[in-house]
């Protein structure tokens, strides 16, 4: 007798009414899926999650810790005058010190190449965390915003608590009696408005306390303010300027507690006045059947200092080194103004050494001695020298394009080309680039300058038939809006694109190159006329496309050709276009193939 196996079949509606029919012992997908999303999650994103988790860790139990801290015996007649508030007050002054403790390292760019060197050994993973260190400088500067304002509005409170005791002039009570502690000698006081004449208007611009708050504050909204992207990028000498404003706010930071306005009583005075039997016997203090003796108040010594005291010393060692960069010769041999409105510098300096994908710090002193700006080499290591292309788009760059000659139709001589300084260079998340067997780069604009680099430095290996090189394939995408940024990069393309034919390596690079703005609609008159074997924009065999990527396709086709394979994701770009990038890298892995995220940041 035969036996037939039989699958049933039931049949459902989904949700638009149409029929449909599912296996009932399908399993759902999202079973399967779900803990490899999650997987590829973590593995992407997991330690960056645990630091912030950390942090907002510690910042929760210095302010819980804080807090109770206010609320013991030695502050109850404080809380008499003041309630709650205190304990509003201080728990995010302790949270101010832990990020003010922060703030400074995420800009020590010296000691982050030093570390990243260091860890990269060990952990790619962990050295990739320090490529986000600007992300973390922001997040820390917006929890010193929140804790700034948590702070400024408890002390409001306070001095109308403080004002309203001393207005208040009833000897029958407990808060105007501690008001008048102190009154003698001013030495033991506990409520700093020390007359119902005095506002609170007064203390603030007479104290230390008041005028070092006043100016923190002032200087951190300043800071935060043209921090902003539009600021930033329009108006970039504004943000330079403001930014170091910070020293105004460490330096009245490390003195405001040096008033000890805010004050509890001495553990001396808790032993002759305690304050759950004598709280209720405020009439009868300092006399001597009463066993409660006047209580005494002192402010905590200042501790600031000891949390921001070592990334001081850091940063003024950070500071030290780039001042004897700053006077390192440097000789530029070659200027080369690409179209588009492009500088390209060729520089020489005693002792520099480079990897791909890493940037310097510029410094013009005939433009400004003060501004330093941040821009990729788009040299390779194995040249002898080093190179940036400096797109205009600000008054810096302007100043600096016509002091090489940019706006003058003859060569600039060598002798009248301006001093310039360095400072670098510095790590990035390129320079992992060749410990990935498979690498897809992604540059925007401008932002295919680290890629320059690398793509170069590929070339120089395959030349000298350098059998070190990990890296099998690589996928290069640039993105542009309009033909005129090719222009520059065309040369370098064309010169690897004959190298790999020649070598019969032209499977190694695979390139796409992407016109933003243009539609295939609009370039279909375009490609009628200009019908050759090579692409009449760029000049290269592989033809310019139109429109925009389909991110979805790419990164499927990649994971089929290259299974059981670590992919490298660079993106030297907008922060759209690394959201959209990095949720490709996350949905796109599998158990077999992974896709790992690195984006450029500076």
């Amino acid at each position: 007798m035969k036996t037939e196996a039989v699958i049933q079949v039931g049949k459902l509606k989904d949700s638009t009414g149409a029929n449909s029919f599912r296996r009932r012992d399908a399993p759902d997908p999202l079973y399967f899926w779900a803990p490899l999303i999650m997987g590829n999650f973590v593995a992407n994103e997991g330690l960056s999650i645990f630091v912030i988790l950390v942090w907002l860790g510690i910042n929760a139990f210095l302010f819980v810790h804080f807090y109770m801290a206010f609320l013991v015996d030695r502050w109850f007649y404080t809380r008499v005058l003041l309630g709650q508030a205190l304990s509003w007050a201080r728990a995010p002054a302790a949270c101010l010190n832990f990020n003010c403790m922060l703030i400074l390292l995420p800009v020590c760019r010296n000691l982050l190449s030093i570390l990243r060197g260091t860890i990269q050994c060990c952990s790619r993973t962990a050295a990739r965390q320090l490529d986000r260190n600007l992300t973390f400088h922001k997040l820390v500067a917006y929890m010193i915003a929140f804790h700034t304002a948590v702070h400024i509005i408890a002390h409001l409170f306070n001095f109308e608590f403080f004002m309203d005791a001393q207005l208040n002039r009833n000897s029958s009570h407990l808060p105007f009696i501690l008001s008048e502690i102190g009154t003698g000698d001013n030495a033991s006081f506990l409520n700093p408005i020390r007359s119902n004449e005095t506002s609170p208007t007064i203390v603030m611009f007479t104290t230390i306390a008041g005028l070092t708050g006043v100016a923190i504050t002032l200087a951190l909204i300043l800071i935060i303010t043209s921090s902003m992207e539009v600021i930033r990028r329009s108006y970039f000498e504004v943000f330079w300027y403001t930014h170091h404003l910070f020293v105004i706010f460490f330096i009245g930071l490390v003195f405001h507690g040096y008033g000890r306005i805010v004050r509890g009583q001495t553990p001396v005075s808790q032993q002759t006045n305690k304050p759950n039997v004598c709280a209720d016997r405020f009439e009868d203090w300092g006399k001597n059947e009463s066993n409660c003796a006047v209580p005494e108040f002192a402010g905590n010594p200042p501790g600031t200092w000891k949390w921001v005291l070592g990334p001081m010393i850091l940063y003024v060692c950070e500071r030290l080194v780039r001042i004897y960069r700053s006077h390192q010769k440097v000789v530029i041999t070659k200027v080369v103004m690409h179209p588009s409105k492009t500088l390209e510098l060729q520089m020489k300096k005693k002792g520099f050494s480079m990897e791909v994908g890493q940037y310097v710090f510029i410094q013009c002193p005939s433009v400004s001695r003060l501004e330093w700006h941040p821009f990729t080499l788009t040299s390779a290591p194995e040249e002898d020298y080093f190179s940036a292309h400096i797109r205009i788009v600000g008054d810096w760059t302007q100043a600096l394009y016509e002091a090489c000659g940019g706006d003058k139709p003859e060569q600039q001589d060598a002798w009248k080309l301006p001093k310039v300084a360095i400072d670098g260079p510095f790590g990035t998340a390129s320079e992992d680039v060749f410990r990935y067997e498979v690498v897809m780069l992604v540059g925007a604009g401008i932002g295919v300058t680290p890629f320059a680099s690398i793509l170069k430095s590929v070339w120089y290996k395959h030349i000298q038939n350098n059998q070190d090189v990990f890296t099998k394939k690589i996928y290069f995408y640039w993105l542009c809006p309009e033909t005129e940024a090719f222009e520059w990069f065309a040369d370098l393309l064309q010169s690897l694109e004959r190298q790999m034919a020649d070598k019969d390596m032209a499977d190694f690079l695979s390139y796409n190159i992407y016109l933003t703005r243009w539609k295939d609609t609009e370039a279909a008159h375009f490609r009628v006329h200009h019908e050759a074997e090579n692409d009449p924009i760029t000049g290269l065999k592989q033809k310019t496309l139109y429109g925009k990527p389909n991110w979805d396709n790419e990164f499927a086709n990649i994971a089929s050709n290259h299974p059981r394979s670590k992919v490298g994701v660079f993106l030297c770009g907008p922060p759209q276009l690394g959201k959209s990038l990095e949720k490709q890298c996350l949905s796109h892995s599998e158990a077999d193939v992974k896709f790992i995220f690195n984006k450029e940041n500076f």
